[in-house]
This record gives structure tokens, sequence and C-alpha cells, in this order.
């Protein structure tokens, strides 16, 4: 008697898939990038008849080969840099994409002494709503696109994680890093950090989120001109990680502008 087929295609046999395996010495570079980005990325690989990993991988291979200079990306990079900032920064750039002694327009109410201070934090920006002491939501910041902004769209908004999803693995894991017993009912901002979360510049063993309007370490005192912010920035250590320095300063007006200055800003020379 023939055997019945169930419904639908057969299952593969796991056994006799192929899989690639990387050469040894190879490591694996992980990005995290907006939906509008990855289009971007998409449309070039599209273009070069490649995957978006042979992409960046050819970018590599043409560095490390020297078929491509450092100087024909620098100029393209600075750009990107650029239309990534969603914080003003203090002072106007140079060639060089240092800041210099010539402070923005948007920024001249951090200059006449308005506004708090602090510390800046290397991390992912998401939304924790809490209910009795119990974390019921996780979001993640989405900025608006370029062709939004030109729409005069400027604000981000906040788009649930996705269980499950590679790009939110880490922000949901420093979630659940966080204790919120003690949080009010509410959903709180804050920033995601950790060992594998954008550097992890703070040297941390965990990941977690730290609540700006609870736990953001507020700096009293700090100079606003260029050579006072360079010199105190050198040696600002961070209160929310002691022995680290701070990766700069956020300037928080209370009709909810903000500005920023970060060490790594000014040229090394100054």
């Amino acid at each position: 008697m023939e055997e019945k087929r169930g419904r639908g295609r057969p299952r593969k046999d796991p056994e006799k898939l192929a899989r690639w395996v990387p050469p040894e010495g190879w490591s694996r570079l992980v990005a995290w990038v907006s939906p509008e980005e990855k289009k971007a990325l998409k449309r070039v690989a599209v273009e070069a008849e490649v995957s978006v990993a042979d992409l960046v991988r050819a970018l590599a291979a043409g560095l490390a080969a020297g078929t491509v200079t450092p100087e024909e990306l620098v100029g393209q990079v600075r750009r990107g840099m650029a239309a990534m900032e969603k914080i003003p920064t203090l002072f106007e750039r140079d060639a060089g994409f240092r800041v210099v002694d010539r402070p923005r327009a948007e920024c001249a109410w951090v200059f006449a002494g308005e506004g708090t201070a602090t510390e800046k934090l290397d991390g992912t920006n998401v939304r924790l709503t809490v209910r009795s002491g119990r974390l019921v939501r996780v979001e993640k910041r989405r900025n608006p696109s370029a062709a939004q902004k030109a729409l005069g769209i400027v604000d981000g908004w906040y788009v649930d994680t996705a269980e499950g999803a590679a790009e939110d693995k880490w922000v949901l894991a420093a979630a659940r890093g966080t204790e919120v017993d003690g949080w009010p009912d509410g959903e709180h901002p804050c920033e995601a950090l950790g060992p594998r979360i954008q550097g992890n510049p703070l040297g941390l063993d965990r990941h977690l989120c730290l609540p700006f309007d609870r736990e953001a370490p507020v700096y009293e005192g700090v100079p606003r001109s260029y050579r006072g912010l360079r010199e105190h920035l050198a040696e600002l250590e961070s209160r929310f990680a002691p022995g680290a320095l701070a990766e700069g300063i956020v300037f928080h007006h209370p009709d909810g502008r903000r500005a920023k200055i970060k060490r790594k800003d000014f040229p090394k020379s100054a």
C-alpha cells in the first residue's frame, strides 16, 4: 500500500543541509542599523549583484588590500555621521569632523547658562513601560528618515521590540536585566547599556537600562566654554561607572531641547 504524503512540502533533512564554516581567525561583525539604512544598503547590494554581507566584506577587503583608500571613504563617513546626529553638538565642526571654538546658534541657551548637565551614555535609546512593579512593554527609538525630515518630521518615536528578533536581542536582555520593582507605573525613557551594545565604552559586565527620569547622573558646575569643556571632559569620571571616563555631557533645557559634547569631539592636539 502506497504511503500517504502529508499536506505541504516535505521537510528538509537538517543533517543534509549545507553549513558554511568561517575560516580560522575570522570574526563576526554586528552592526545596528535603522530600517531606512538597511534598505539603502540593500539597494546598493542589488545594484552590485551581491549580498549586503558581501558588500560590507568587499569594502573591508578593499581597505585591507589597499585597493580602496581611507581617503576615498573619510568624506562619505563624515557626511554620514552628520546625518546620524540626533542631538546637536555644541560647536561647529572643521573639515576633520572635530569641533572648533565656534558655538552653534541653536545651542545658544547652553552658553547663556540655561539647562542642566547630565552624563552622556553611549547606548541605545529605549522606553520601558512598568505596571505594578513589572515590566510590561519594551520599545526602541526610531528616528525619521531623510525623506520624512524633508517633510518637516524631525522628532523620533518609539516602536515595539519583537521577541526573537536578532536586532532586538540585546535591548531585551538589557530590559530584563533591569530591576523595575521600585519604579512607578508609567513609561520610562532609558539608555540600554552593556557588553554587546555600542561597543560597551564603560566596560560593563552585564546588560541593563538606565532610566533618564530616575538615575541619570547630573553634574554641577560644568564649564560652558570651548576650552573649559575640553579640559573638563579630559578628566571627567563617569558617575555611573566609577573609574571610567565619561563619554561626554548632554545639556537638558526645561522645554525639552538638548545639546551634547563628547570628549572625542575635540581635536587631539588641542
